[in-house]
């Protein structure tokens, strides 16, 4: 069995404070902050965000929120923060400039922490709705809770986290790098987003 990481890992910009979302945005300010990141590609970012990025994320975000209370969670929030399970050498490649915030598993709180197998715009589904592969695996349509993630990664594995091959065209290729953490509340991190 693989040994699963007891920490998770947020990824942001360093010019950035840690944990903003894009789903928070007026759509005046979403048009300009993703403006600025498309803008990043020709500064060595390689994070795509096409014209139907912010469709599929409010799909996938809805759903995930779906699943989480259906699971008998009461999200605090419409959308959650974002983690990868232990480290990703692939996400922290994406941008030249990456930081992360480094947070215990231990640290949150069990009925506001779900995960996807492995990132949710790949295990929610959506992909072939906007022309990008998808190839169904068991564990995609899932919303699990912390106290599975000893269970799903002993039956699944981790998925490789391997940069090598590149991120050139990476969103047109099945897509299954990391498993992704989901904080639904904000008090847990309050203090890490404006160090």
């Amino acid at each position: 069995m693989a040994d699963v990481p007891r920490f998770v890992t947020h990824y942001h910009l360093a010019d950035r404070a840690p944990f903003l979302n894009l789903s928070e945005l007026s759509d005046p300010e979403l048009t300009a902050v993703l403006a600025e990141l498309d803008a990043r590609r020709q500064r060595g970012s390689h994070r795509v965000f096409g014209p139907r990025y912010m469709e599929l994320r409010r799909l996938t975000e809805a759903r995930l929120r779906r699943l989480f209370a259906d699971a008998g969670g009461a999200p605090e929030r419409t959308s959650p923060h974002y983690f990868v399970l232990g480290a990703s050498a692939w996400y922290r490649g994406l941008a030249p400039d990456t930081q992360e915030v480094v947070v215990p598993l231990t640290d949150l709180p069990r009925d506001q922490t779900t995960f996807t197998y492995p990132d949710s715009f790949t295990a929610m589904g959506f992909l072939p709705r906007f022309g990008l592969p998808y190839e169904p695996r068991p564990y995609h349509g899932q919303v699990f809770w912390l106290e599975q993630l000893d269970a799903v990664v002993g039956r699944y594995g981790l998925p490789a986290d391997d940069p090598t091959d590149g991120y050139a065209g990476y969103e047109r290729r099945p897509f299954e790098r990391y498993v992704e953490v989901q904080l639904w509340a904000d008090e847990p991190i309050r203090q890490l987003r404006h160090p």
